[in-house]
């Protein structure tokens, strides 16, 4: 039996996702008779009946018929039902419809559902959206090849140019693309549709190309035994009144029916229960309406959506797999939804970052361009960011810094107050956390170096002032001029390559410091040395930087003010005039 391939949108904010699907929506209740479109739990149902109305002519391009019932449109904005659903080994989507206003291009979002499709390689076309607000554009009631050719040439141009662009940036980012009309290969190039969910334009070209590529290209995976086990994946847990505690399910295999046993997974022991209820959206009823209406039903067959009312729901989980089965393969049931589970979480005692989000299949989605990105992770799991994730992430600072950071997608921070060297970043868009990240990263890596440079001996030239001798020695007392660099308490200082002194006290204006600016002039306390014997008035010292001191320096010496980078050179070539290889 071959099934509706289940179909996802992603895109940017605004874009169009949800419009797009509400004109497919409107358009087949308004062109057949009320029912033809069912709008389950979380999806859309468009039988292919009604598609032919809505296509017309278009689908004569299928010499050999339409072999698929109908398209399943999983109704969640965003990205959520993508990365939420998964199925073992890949996405509950066949495929999806990457939005992309055309006027504006790729965007954050768009950028981000790239790189997970190409993660998941899962097939996709392009709907190029908002043609209406091309300046200038009229619309003429043809389709929509027809209609562009009718534009002013002016107009053509600029439709042209717009979407060429999106086919450079398709090309920069690794894929073939083309319009739809001009396709050579639909293996080795995504399709381009222009649309508007505003007036319709494309959306019938649109579905075509959607019916022509999931019958050519997806036969194998749409192929669905009816009397086999359900296997689905929890799109909500919700609390439903009079009902209690109750989940939304895409069904992507099998049936269900009530009274069934089914096993569904959670972050410990999986969930065994029966079913009591199951419940479909009541025709034209907006599921996203909590007022709208659900009708009982016994039986329901893949792919679809369904509420399901069962005991035992509470610990249930958004994203998490979810089969039906016999008594006797309960056991079974539980060890393959564990080790479903098992794939995806990440609990190791190695160094790397902590990872949180909502679902497991928004876990999944957000590994998988972590680890493109060949970032360490120690532990990946569901649910708020809590003290122990703190805890864990604490545990990485002695051994790395750079991965005491938690990362969390679409999830909380339980967290009032924690170590201030520990990140915590919480986004709502993957792409985003990933580049906060990164930002962060390479901030406390500066950050990282440029303390490394407080435990070295830092370069810094002096000069003894003439009648600015306090004590001669013990310790010998005298005022001096920083030249260059900073002056610290406790710097070593040589005279010709010699280390003769160490800085033991300083003194401005009779207060004590323990840093001198370049331009500052003060007093400074130096034992072992007598003025008049190793040192005299005017003399000019450099700090004493052991060879070791120098390396650290020199591999950080962006950090050095350009003074300090002129004095590092001076010191270098002194201590070469005994030592040629000195530091080298």
């Amino acid at each position: 039996m071959i099934r509706q391939p289940i179909i996802s949108t992603m895109g940017h904010v605004d874009h169009g996702k949800s419009s797009i699907l509400d004109f497919i929506r409107d358009t087949c209740i308004v062109k057949t008779e009320p029912g033809a479109i069912t709008q389950s739990i979380g999806a859309s149902i468009v039988p292919i009946e009604t598609i032919k109305k809505l296509c017309g002519d278009l689908l004569q391009v299928f010499k050999s018929g339409i072999i698929i019932p109908g398209l399943l449109f999983i109704d969640t904005p965003g990205h959520e039902a993508f990365t939420s659903l998964r199925k073992r080994g890949g996405n509950i989507a066949d495929i999806v419809i990457l939005v992309v206003d055309i006027n504006e291009g790729f965007k954050p979002q768009t950028l981000e559902a790239l790189e997970i499709l190409k993660s998941y390689k899962t097939p996709f076309v392009v709907a190029a959206n908002k043609i209406d607000l091309i300046s200038g554009w009229k619309r003429n009631d043809q389709k929509l090849l027809k209609n562009i050719s009718l534009q002013p040439p002016s107009l053509q141009t600029t439709f042209d140019y717009k979407l060429y662009e999106l086919v450079g940036k398709l090309s920069e980012l690794g894929f073939n693309s083309e319009r739809f009309d001009r396709i050579e290969d639909y293996t080795k190039q995504i399709a381009i549709v222009p649309t508007s969910a505003k007036t319709g334009e494309g959306i019938p070209e649109l579905l075509m190309v959607l019916i022509g590529v999931t019958q050519k290209f997806l036969e194998n995976s749409l192929k669905s035994n009816l009397e086999g086990n359900a296997k689905g994946s929890v799109l909500e847990v919700k609390e439903q009144k009079g009902l209690g505690c109750c989940i939304d399910v895409i069904l992507y295999d099998g049936h269900i029916v009530v009274d069934d046993t089914i096993v569904l997974g959670t972050m410990n022991e999986p969930i065994v229960t029966k079913v009591r209820g199951l419940f479909e959206a009541a025709p034209l009823s907006e599921m996203r309406d909590k007022k709208g209406k659900f009708l009982s039903v016994k039986r329901v067959n893949a792919a679809t959506g369904v509420r399901i009312v069962a005991p035992n729901l509470d610990n249930a989980i958004s994203g998490m797999p979810l089969v039906s089965c016999s008594l006797s393969e309960i056991e079974p049931a539980k060890e393959q939804i564990q080790k479903e589970i098992e794939e995806v979480l990440i609990e190791t005692d190695d160094t790397g970052i902590i990872v949180k989000a909502d679902s497991l299949g928004s876990l999944e989605a957000l590994l998988k361009l972590l680890k493109q990105k060949n970032i360490a992770i120690r532990k990946a799991t569901i649910g708020n960011i809590t003290k122990k994730d703190v805890a864990d992430a604490e545990a990485n600072l002695d051994k790395d810094p750079l991965t005491a950071a938690i990362l969390g997608f679409n999830v909380k921070n339980e967290v009032e107050s924690a170590n201030p060297y520990i990140k915590i970043i919480t986004h709502n868009v993957i792409y985003s956390l990933l580049d906060d990240y990164e930002a962060w990263k390479l901030k406390e890596s500066q950050s990282l170096e440029a303390r490394e440079l407080d435990n070295v001996v830092r370069p810094c030239k002096i000069q003894l002032l003439k009648n600015y001798v306090f004590r001669q020695n013990n310790p010998a007392v005298v005022g001096v001029d920083v030249l260059a660099g900073k002056l610290k308490v406790g710097t070593p200082l040589m005279k010709d390559g010699k280390e003769l002194t160490k800085v033991k006290s300083m003194q401005r204006e009779k207060e004590s410091v323990q840093i001198a600016e370049r331009g500052s002039q003060l007093a400074v306390s130096l034992p072992d040395v007598t003025i008049g014997r190793q040192l005299f008035e005017e003399d000019v010292l450099y700090s004493a930087i052991p060879e070791q001191d120098f390396l650290v320096i020199k591999r950080l010496k962006k950090y050095l003010s350009p003074d300090e980078t002129e004095v590092i050179k001076e010191i270098a070539a002194i201590y070469r005039k005994d030592n040629p290889v000195w530091g080298v």
